[in-house]
């Protein structure tokens, strides 16, 4: 099995689609007939999973799970067994507004930091903060390994297992991958 990274005390936080066919052939897809659903994501429709990562300033996957594509990214946060491994502060990207989700893990020990829309008020981030949220693109690049090197998205799934075992054996590879995605801050 892969091991898991450490929470550091500075963690991104983000999801991305698991697509397992295109969204115009869900009604004929047979394999994932009443598991996988249908959504809207940034980039279009789709009709899949999402996986929900977390991973810290190295690069490392410090937690992940499964969800169905129509359910809301806060949804998985609420859950305190994702984030028991987690302290200090989480980067977000502006899927993770929410009053309630803030005080809910602010009482858990996480600091949730998100960027604000622009119809929010406005109000003043820490110099480090701000620059964290730049740094957003580890998680982002994480998610790039995963689906390209790794492969853990393709359409030839066969069953609901073969679909699990392809995303543990690619989560496994990227456990064994140089990380080269570190943060590199000096500070001032």
């Amino acid at each position: 099995m892969f091991s898991l990274g450490d929470c550091s005390g500075i963690s991104f936080i983000n999801s991305t689609a698991l697509k397992v066919c295109h969204y115009k052939r869900e009604k004929q897809h047979r394999v994932f007939k009443g598991i996988a659903e249908k959504s809207y994501g940034t980039l279009g429709w789709f009709y899949g999973f999402k996986l929900h990562l977390i991973c810290n300033d190295k690069g490392q996957i410090i937690d992940f799970l499964i969800t169905k594509a129509n359910i809301d990214d806060r949804y998985p946060l609420k859950n305190k067994n994702f984030h028991n491994k987690l302290f200090g502060k989480i980067y977000g990207d502006k899927g993770y507004l929410g009053k309630d989700l803030f005080d809910k893990m602010f009482i858990d020990g996480i600091h949730l930091v998100t960027k604000l829309r622009k119809n929010m008020k406005k109000k003043s981030f820490d110099f480090m903060d701000k620059v964290y949220l730049r740094k957003r693109a580890i998680i982002e690049s994480v998610n790039d390994v995963l689906k390209n090197i790794c492969q853990i998205e393709h359409s030839r799934h066969r069953s609901f297992d073969n679909f699990l075992g392809n995303l543990i054996a690619g989560l496994t590879v990227y456990s064994f991958l140089d990380k080269n995605q570190v943060l590199k801050l000096k500070s001032f």
